[in-house]
């Protein structure tokens, strides 16, 4: 068996590898996003497609668009050809892919990228079913619910393994939900989660994203030790509904202590305003509330004294007489009484006629 010289060996290589390149058998290259794929509504991106050294140019395109007519304008010196997007918007969502030129033969497409548009609708909630502190080997369920009939709900995982998941969205409690399972749970799935919704129609629109999960798996460094105890979250679907519940709750005594509230400034500024009332009045009439209270002592005070003078006397026989038109005794006598009659604090009053009584 005759042995085959390494320079033959090399030789063939080169000139399979330079047939199989003329065939344009090129291997893709590899394109990217700037900062992320997932990008939010009227935000830049950046798509890079990275491809080998002696690559003479590159073009970017959507997957499904036709192609260009003129191939020469994306053709550059760079090794890496980059599209920017100044404003994302729903019309630029989609898949993109990228090749190169070398040999004037053009390589195979690269793996599609999801260029991804978010806000559109209003976020979602994230929850987990067995709390936010699992152990390894667990199985976790993760729900992603919304008020919005969106046909799909999108998982993200934000560090780590950037892991994205896909799950049609079933009724629940007047929404939508979806469950993601984590089966079994390990140290490389502990992160930061998120959710979004979205519709079969525009599947590259998304929602705002939910609030951010941290799972946290025990016995890893990122982790509480397995003594503290676990933190859960609401494992139903209506956390919207709970929220309108407790908002109910509170604004009703809230209502009405603003109503008492109100109502009591009002009755202080009414007595108050009648206060002053009363004492304008009194300034402008000062005399005639003297009277009164001149007329209310008088009428109040009702002492009174009677003074009384007799004074008696011996009348001659005649005048009896002639007074009494018949004979009188003469130990008749007659009595003049003077009657006074005074009032405090008025005038005296004097009675002036006379009285006659007669003593036996």
């Amino acid at each position: 068996m005759s042995m085959v010289p390494p320079s033959l060996l090399c030789l063939g290589l080169c000139l399979s590898q330079s047939t199989w390149a003329q065939k344009g058998n090129l291997p893709p290259p590899r394109i990217t996003a700037l900062p992320g794929s997932t990008v939010p509504a009227k935000g830049p991106v950046t798509l890079l497609c990275q491809g080998p050294k002696q690559a003479e140019g590159y073009r970017i395109s959507r997957v499904g668009s036709p192609e260009p007519m003129d191939r020469e304008k994306q053709i550059t010196s760079r090794k890496t050809d980059t599209l920017s997007i100044i404003e994302m918007t729903f019309e630029k969502t989609g898949l993109y892919h990228c090749s190169y030129q070398r040999g004037g033969r053009w390589s195979q497409f690269s793996d599609p990228l999801q260029l991804v548009m978010t806000g559109a609708y209003d976020k979602p909630s994230l929850s987990s079913m067995a709390g936010t502190v699992v152990a390894p080997g667990e199985n976790v369920k993760l729900q992603c619910f919304s008020k919005i009939n969106h046909d799909v709900f999108i998982l993200t995982k934000e560090d780590g393994d950037h892991v994205t998941q896909n799950q049609s969205s079933v009724p629940q409690d007047r929404g939508r939900q979806a469950i993601f399972l984590l089966n079994p749970v390990s140290s490389t799935q502990a992160g930061t989660y998120r959710c979004y919704g979205a519709f079969h129609d525009n599947p590259y629109v998304w929602s705002q994203p939910s609030d951010p999960l941290q799972l946290q798996v025990e016995g890893t460094t990122d982790s509480p030790s397995s003594t503290q105890p676990r933190h859960s979250t609401a494992p139903s679907g209506n956390l919207a509904s709970q929220d309108r519940r407790l908002g109910i709750w509170i604004g009703v005594p809230v209502a009405v202590g603003l109503l008492l509230l109100v109502f009591l400034v009002f009755f202080i500024l009414y007595c108050l305003h009648k206060a002053k009332n009363n004492a304008e009045r009194k300034e402008r009439h000062p005399e005639a509330a003297g009277q009164v209270n001149g007329q209310a002592s008088e009428a109040a005070d009702p002492q009174e004294v009677t003074y009384s003078q007799v004074n008696c006397h011996v009348p001659h026989q005649g005048t009896a007489g002639t007074l009494l038109g018949a004979q009188t005794d003469p130990e008749q006598r007659v009595c003049d009484a003077g009657l006074q009659i005074s009032q405090a604090p008025g005038p005296a009053l004097h009675l002036g006629s006379r009285t006659h009584s007669y003593l036996w």
